[in-house]
Order: structure tokens, then C-alpha cells, then sequence
């Protein structure tokens, strides 16, 4: 894929899994609903993620400020 600004490739991931890194060393996995301009991103069926990558708790729905973001990454 081929992507001429950042936030295409947040655009080629939505409605697919993604991990999000926080500053605080939380990872929260879920599906990317949406996104703007500051990275601000709502993910659906969310979950937090321990430092094992396993479930911690289910979060559901939740919206993430993006001055809280170090990564969004493709779920594996």
C-alpha cells in the first residue's frame, strides 16, 4: 500500500483491529471506528492489554485522546 500522508494509513485501517500504545505503557486492542486530525480515535470493542498481551479488562467502546498516542499499529 501505497500512502502519501500519515493519515492514510490510519483511513486503510478503519473498521480493522488495531493496538494503541498510551504514555502511560497501556496497550488498548479494539476495532477503529474513527479518527480526526489530532489522532483523537474511537475504537469499538475495546479491550486493555497487561504486559503478557493478554486481556487485562474489557473496556467496550472508548475514545482515546490523541495527545495520549505513541502508536497505532495493524493487530497481528
Amino acid at each position: 500500500m501505497d500512502f502519501e500522508r500519515p493519515l492514510d494509513a490510519l483511513n486503510a485501517a478503519r473498521n480493522k483491529r488495531v493496538l494503541v500504545e498510551l504514555k502511560n505503557k497501556h496497550q488498548v486492542l479494539g476495532q477503529l471506528k474513527a479518527f480526526d486530525i489530532h489522532i483523537n480515535i474511537v475504537l469499538d470493542d475495546a479491550e486493555e492489554r497487561d504486559e503478557d498481551g493478554k486481556t487485562a479488562r474489557k473496556l467496550g467502546q472508548v475514545f482515546i485522546r490523541g495527545d495520549m498516542i505513541v502508536f497505532v499499529s495493524p493487530a497481528t
